[in-house]
């Protein structure tokens, strides 16, 4: 996957301030504000940074934390995990793998088939609609 790497100034142009924040700076929405925590449409979740494809909705499930979650990327190498031991906590941190935004964490708890889940920042996200 060929890696994007913009200068702050042009990620700053690129990206709304939120954008910014979650995305540059590791920032968290809060819980149940994003846009597409609710959504139930069929689609694919991209990374509104650098529009890689992330995330398929066929794997998007209601985890009632208030994020959307993903039981799994759409490949496993569109995304990558990091230790976060930030905020007196030990997480692992889920990133775009093209151009390394922050997208939120994968947590073990999440069903089956992988037990995994990826929660995300809306934010971080733009849904593109599977067209028939």
């Amino acid at each position: 996957m060929d890696h994007l790497t913009l200068t702050e100034a042009e990620w700053r142009q690129r990206l709304t301030p939120e954008q910014y924040h979650v995305l540059r700076e590791a920032g968290t929405e809060r819980a149940f504000a994003g846009a597409l925590n609710g959504n139930k449409a069929d689609g694919v979740y991209q990374c509104a940074g650098c529009g890689n494809p992330l995330f398929d909705s066929a794997d998007k499930y209601d985890s009632g934390s208030g994020w959307p979650s993903f039981t799994q990327p759409i490949v496993a190498e569109s995304v990558t995990d990091h230790a976060d031991r930030s905020h007196g906590m030990v997480r692992v941190e889920t990133r775009c793998a093209r151009c390394d935004g922050h997208l939120g964490h994968v947590f073990p708890d999440g069903p089956p088939p992988t037990g995994l889940r990826y929660c995300m920042n809306s934010i971080a996200l733009d849904f593109h609609p599977r067209e028939d």
